[in-house]
């Protein structure tokens, strides 16, 4: 049974985990990628902030994946990022990043972002293949102040029209 719901404190030790082991597989291990960042081991107080969000999707009561918004660090206050969005290698390609996304991008709407910003790696296919569905738009360079130098390939979307 899949359960899509909002980030809660028991969650941080198997996101972590998951987010490991995601960015090992696609060889993003160091400095310049979410594996660095601080937050990884406290998700459900980084995302209980103002103007952030993070799902996670449960099956069979078992973390298997999550993502979320934020304001994008060194914007304007109107771009937000897309999150930390992984998923365990044994979910993968069952359209749960698809519902997971568009659930993300509606709270970035009621959020009040205009533009959904995002970065990832260009050995990640499949994922930017999702972004491209959903209607991000891949973009030469990077936006705002991440700190994901690490990232190559950068993509956004307009939260105003309809995609």
């Amino acid at each position: 049974m899949l359960n899509i719901r909002p980030i809660e404190k028991k969650d941080n030790p198997q996101l972590k985990q998951i987010i490991t082991s995601v960015l090992i597989e696609f060889g993003a291990v160091g400095g310049g990628f979410a594996s660095s960042d601080p937050e990884i081991d406290y998700m459900f107080e980084n995302y209980s902030k103002k103007n952030k969000s993070y799902f996670v999707i449960e099956k069979n009561n078992l973390v298997v994946g999550g993502a979320g918004i934020a304001p994008l660090a060194g914007s304007d206050g109107s771009v937000c990022e897309l999150q930390k969005m992984y998923f365990a290698k044994n979910v993968r390609g069952q359209g749960l990043g698809f519902q997971l996304i568009n659930i993300c991008l509606d709270s970035a709407r009621n959020l009040g972002f205009q533009t959904c910003y995002l970065e990832t790696l260009t050995n990640m296919k499949s994922a930017q293949a999702l972004y491209k569905k959903v209607g991000f738009s891949q973009i030469e360079a990077p936006l705002g102040d991440t700190g994901h130098f690490g990232c190559n390939t950068f993509f956004s979307l307009d939260l105003t029209k309809n995609n």
